[in-house]
């Protein structure tokens, strides 16, 4: 029990950790699928698109999916130049089956190797229904040259399994398992020219692997010792130096000689290099471990020593839900295995180990050393040659005590996301200085990006990748297209590295601060600095700690003129520029706090209940958004109305219509304080936006989209585009999205109550009052028909609004009608007929459908 109250409080204690560092761990923007111009490729009845390879020399990338193997152009994946398919023999399939394995799931072909072998040729494998099979792809004819070879050793069985392949100078180097139960890991190198090495076949090799990476590291040419590129596996496995009340996981890094030939004696075919190490990724104040690893990316600089190794790891008590991602330099994972300490089986009864550090005389050359200069001179030109006292040693003591901690001792970013893949680019911007920028894919279809400034890394951007909700399972990146290409399930996409283009401002590019994005104070956009040549720098601002004091404000434009009837209620929008800013409003200057008749909904919009005279006047919502590398608040109006009671003339005949009378000029607020440069934003028809009772004429003409045919009304709802440009609605966002506000159904049920209470509601709130208080009235009053039929629109345009809330109460309308109205089964506004008896009483709320035609909501689009 006390075990499970310290696990239960080392939890607790890492929420607690994460929440006070929030916003850092919150992306600033988040841009939704269906905003984004985004390429993707899938195929009908085409699965499991999961292994890709970029062409390092000409446009391709190619994709192993389930029994086809794809080129796609990597400039653009949506064309596909070649398709060659590879399905299961029929034999292949019936001893599958005949194992227990699913004929429509597990006994298919699944490829799951692509490798370049030269420019004509490309490797491939695939689990071919649980027998692995390899051959050779020919790209001239994009066709398979029909030489099978056994796939064991080089490709999983398994489709699900985790496994890694590289190959190096023609030969495959594979972290997989060698046998149908899965209960053989290897680590081996497959050579045309020379005989097959593997790992010794011992728990203290491998202990049940999950491999998820392997790469090259060549040595620099300044070197100078004549040491061996190297390669380096990545994996998780049980642990065999500790005990635990369960089997305990632990991240790992072995490696290997690229010139390592095996033993002469000992070690026959087997490695003579292989050592591995313990992968260190915590948070020490807290005693936490993150313990599993899930995806490396190998970030290889222009020296060998400016190596850095990005990796995802996560705990194996998996309901914590964070990730982090922790950086290591290569020279420390060098400094481990060249001068580590050995550990080896203990001999002592009761031990709470099982290994412990060898203490003993270690036997020279290094047991697992690879062959340098030194060596060379005492006659060890070849692993052949090493002394069997050395290769006796590495057979028994491969696990080093000493572990490759991370760069600054600590992750470079815990999220509450469960990461899946990542890449990292190196950008060198305007200042001269290079940053390192980390995507990592999650397991619902996101992206994040994320910037490594000193001492700190900020998430800017949550993208919504995949359509879908589901794993981002292969991340790939090229420096070439500057271009992201993310594997799943379902299909391949392309995303470029960055959306400068969306920031409409220059408070939100700099902001932003993102590498890839500078101000062009010549064309008043935010751009990517890789697509402005290189002698228009100059007019470039890129401000990376978000010292944005230099972006020139415009004056103040008008605001947009709202216009209501007495008594209606009234919802001003007001979109949020970013995720990290806030957002508050001031009524003729002064502060509003939410009352009974104020209530702020969704992003940041406010909703006026049963607007009066006292309600008229200017609105406007600002935004702030604090900047912690330059200690600054950044204050800006996004948006500004002017609301006015719209009281129609008495007329003793005919009513006369408020929207004949109604002139509404509509015009962008501006941003202030000298803070920046901002565009004129647009007002565009969509999902409704402001109270069906607001109605907008004399739209003004300079956006032709929004044209409209004389002396008619249209009902719409203006959608101000800020200059946070196209940001999404969090509320908008795809339900997945991690880190999306949503609006607050507690307060609105409140609101609404209270509202009912007080009268200021129509027809269906009165009704459920008459019956509480027992009112009985026999008789419902014709003018307030138009009022319910125009708040059921709302209620109708508000469910459409908001799938997050589909029972939200549609605030939008006032009346005092008592008995039901029979509705209109396709929702139109009952109308007062001309041609009925005209009464001398004012009748405010009718509509005479014939001189004022009624355009609704869904509408909108097909008629603008």
């Amino acid at each position: 029990s006390n075990m499970g109250f310290g696990v239960l409080g080392v939890f607790l204690g890492l929420l607690l950790e994460v929440s006070t560092h929030g916003p850092p761990a919150m992306p600033r923007t988040s841009w939704r699928h269906q905003d984004l111009d985004l390429m993707e490729f899938s195929e009908p009845d085409v699965f499991n698109y999961t292994t890709l390879l970029l062409s390092e020399t000409g446009d391709a990338l190619y994709v192993g999916a389930r029994e086809a193997i794809f080129e796609l152009s990597k400039k653009n994946v949506t064309i596909r130049n070649n398709k060659v398919a590879w399905n299961v023999a029929q034999n292949h399939m019936v001893m599958c089956t005949n194992k227990g394995k699913s004929k429509e799931r597990d006994c298919l072909n699944y490829i799951r190797v692509l490798q370049v072998v030269d420019d004509q040729r490309l490797y491939v494998c695939g689990t071919n229904a649980f027998q692995p099979q390899c051959d050779y792809l020919n790209l001239a004819d994009f066709s398979l040259s029909g030489q099978s070879e056994d796939g064991r050793g080089k490709c999983s069985f398994d489709p699900s399994q985790s496994f890694t392949t590289v190959m190096v100078d023609g030969e495959l180097y594979s972290g997989t398992v060698y046998n149908f139960l899965g209960s053989e890991p290897i680590i081996s190198r497959y050579s045309p020219s020379q005989s097959l090495l593997r790992t010794e076949y011992s728990t203290s090799w491998l202990n049940e692997p999950s491999f998820v990476f392997a790469d090259v590291i060549r040595e620099g040419a300044d070197r100078g010792d004549g040491e061996d590129d190297k390669i380096y596996y990545f994996f998780t496995e049980v642990s065999v130096e500790y005990e635990f009340f369960s089997k305990l996981l632990i991240p790992r890094v072995a490696r290997v000689c690229k010139g390592d030939l095996g033993g002469e004696r000992t070690l026959q075919k087997k490695w003579t290099s292989f050592l591995k190490a313990k992968l260190v990724c915590s948070m020490p104040e807290l005693n936490f471990v993150f313990n599993v690893v899930h995806d490396i990316y190998i970030l290889k600089g222009k020296n060998w020593r400016d190596t850095v190794i990005y990796g995802i790891f996560t705990s194996q008590w998996s309901n914590v839900g964070f990730s982090a991602v922790c950086a290591y330099s290569i020279t420390a994972v060098e400094e481990v295995f060249s001068k580590g300490k050995y550990m080896q089986k203990a001999t002592v009864e009761q031990s709470h180990t099982k290994w412990i550090r060898h203490n003993g005389i270690t036997p020279s050359p290094r047991p697992g050393a690879c062959i340098n200069n030194r060596m060379r001179q005492q006659n060890i030109s070849s692993s052949l040659h090493l002394p069997d006292k050395t290769l006796q040693f590495v057979k028994d003591h491969p696990l080093l005590e000493d572990p490759v901690q991370p760069i600054g001792n600590a992750p470079r970013l815990i999220a509450k996301v469960s990461y899946t893949q990542i890449v990292v680019d190196r950008v060198e911007a305007l200042d001269g200085r290079l940053y390192d920028v980390i995507f990592t894919g999650t397991d619902n279809g996101m992206l994040h990006k994320s910037v490594v400034f000193d001492g700190e890394v900020r998430i800017v951007e949550e993208i919504q990748l995949l359509k879908n909700p589901e794993p981002v399972k292969n991340l790939l990146f090229s420096s070439e297209t500057r271009s992201l290409y993310a594997g799943s399930d379902s299909g391949v996409v392309q995303a470029p590295t960055a959306f400068c283009g969306r920031y409409r401002s220059c408070l939100d590019c700099i902001l932003a601060r993102d590498p890839y994005c500078a101000w062009d104070r010549r064309t008043a956009t935010c751009v990517n600095i890789f697509d402005a040549p290189k002698q228009r720098h100059g007019t470039l601002f890129q401000s990376l700690n978000g010292d944005a004091d230099q972006c020139i404000s415009k004056d103040k434009s008008a605001s947009a003129r709202v216009s209501v009837k007495l008594g209606s209620s009234a919802e001003l929008p007001c979109v949020a520029t970013s995720n990290h800013a806030h957002m508050f409003w001031k009524s003729n200057g002064s502060v509003l706090t939410e009352t009974s008749s104020f209530l702020l909904v969704r992003e940041g919009g406010l909703l006026i209940y049963s607007v009066g005279p006292e309600d008229q006047g200017q609105y406007d919502c600002w935004s702030v958004e604090w900047a912690p590398a330059v200690g600054k608040n950044y204050t800006r109006l996004v948006a500004s109305y002017v609301l006015t009671l719209d009281l129609p003339p008495r007329s003793s005949h005919q009513p006369q219509h408020p929207a004949n009378t109604q002139h509404t000029s509509i015009a962008p607020a501006s941003e202030t304080h000298g803070k920046t440069d901002r565009g004129p934003p647009t007002w565009t028809a969509g999902t409704a936006m402001l109270p069906p009772t607001v109605q907008l004429t004399s739209l003004p003409q300079t956006d032709p989209s929004l044209t409209q045919a004389p002396g008619s009304t249209i009902r719409f709802q203006p959608k101000l585009h800020s200059p946070s440009s196209n940001a999404p609605h969090p509320g908008s966002l795809a339900p997945k999205a991690k880190y999306l506000e949503h609006s607050n159904s507690s307060i609105a049920l409140v609101a609404l109550a209270y509202n009912c209470y007080k009268q200021y509601l129509p027809a269906p709130c009165l009704r459920l009052r008459a019956a509480l208080l027992g009112s009985h009235k026999s008789e419902h009053q014709p003018e307030y028909r138009a009022c319910e039929a125009g708040l059921m629109e709302a209620s109708t345009t508000d469910k459409e609004r908001q799938p997050h809330h589909p029972k939200a109460p549609g605030l939008r309308d006032t009346g005092y009608e008592t008995e039901p109205e029979p509705e209109n089964s396709n929702g139109q506004i009952h109308c007062h007929n001309s041609g009925e008896e005209s009464s001398s009483q004012e009748k405010p709320f009718d509509v005479d459908c014939e001189s004022q035609p009624i355009q609704f909501a869904d509408a909108d689009e097909t008629a603008l």
